[in-house]
């Protein structure tokens, strides 16, 4: 790892790194450390990551790991972490912000109306309140196919974890089910979904009473994870001359729809995304 300082520091992924091995989610092993000058000697992991591996024949098997993987490290760095960021409103209206700057305004460029924008801020309303109703666990943030890498033994090898915090419940499990970069079936989701609701069930991170609440904390928190990657990938577009995420932006903002389908109280938006934003993007995504 070459993070030269003062733009980047090591300091946050060798804390976190060492934090997740201890409680058996594994991360790239440390052997040596220059923090003054912002170098790492990391093992590796290999080129074999989820995303290059999923296929209808390893799924099941492959999520299997994902998921003892992430309950490891909810349950193993769940307390005591006072220090972690909290993915508090704050934080989940900024994310949420990114979409509708970088995306609605400076790549679509639409100058939204006084009823656009209630609307707007009447469903960012709905999502962070369910967010912060959750039950708090360290949230990885980025837990997805890229990011886990196929292993041998103790699979996965989890990587870019330097900005974990404490934060909702079903986060890290919306990012490995709702992939921005592969899509499954609603139903072989909702079964895999169900599977680690009963394994936070048995652990004890999911109260009886939260059980009925759990699939819509998923799918509102899926829709705000969504929106806030739909964002940033026209965001890596417009600064960062990075178009290669673009084509990945329909499917991102579909999920958004397809879940809010089955809350009245998000109709409004999924409405009016389907109609007024979706038709623009196709025609931006080919220019």
């Amino acid at each position: 790892m070459d993070a030269p300082p003062p733009r980047e520091r090591v300091a946050p992924f060798i804390k976190i790194a060492r934090l997740f091995r201890d409680c058996g989610v594994q991360t790239p092993e440390i052997h040596a450390v220059d923090a003054e000058r912002g170098f790492v000697l990391l093992g590796d992991f290999g080129h074999r990551d989820y995303l290059g591996a999923l296929n209808e024949e390893t799924a099941d098997a492959l999520y299997a790991d994902a998921m003892a993987s992430l309950l490891s490290l909810q349950s193993g760095v769940s307390t005591g972490l006072a220090d972690l960021p909290a993915y508090d409103e704050t934080l989940l209206r900024t994310e949420l912000g990114i979409f509708s700057e970088w995306l609605l305004e400076r790549w679509l460029g639409l100058d939204l109306s006084a009823v656009e924008l209630d609307l707007i801020e009447r469903a960012w309303r709905v999502l962070i309140d369910s967010a912060l109703e959750q039950p708090r666990v360290c949230v990885h943030r980025d837990f997805h196919s890229r990011n886990l890498m196929v292993t041998e033994a103790n699979n996965p090898g989890v990587l870019d974890f330097q900005d974990a915090v404490m934060g909702p419940l079903t986060y890290d499990l919306v990012s490995l089910l709702r992939d921005c970069y592969i899509a499954w079936p609603t139903e072989r989701v909702g079964a895999w979904m169900e599977d680690y609701r009963d394994r936070l069930l048995v652990a004890g991170l999911l109260a009886e009473s939260d059980a009925p609440r759990f699939r819509r904390w998923f799918d509102l928190m899926g829709m705000q994870r969504h929106l806030k990657a739909a964002g940033i990938f026209a965001r890596l577009k417009i600064r960062d001359g990075k178009s290669g995420y673009l084509g990945d932006i329909p499917r991102t903002l579909s999920y958004v729809i397809e879940a809010g389908q089955d809350y009245p109280e998000l109709e409004g938006l999924t409405s009016w995304l389907d109609q007024s934003v979706l038709p623009r993007l196709a025609s931006a995504v080919r220019a």
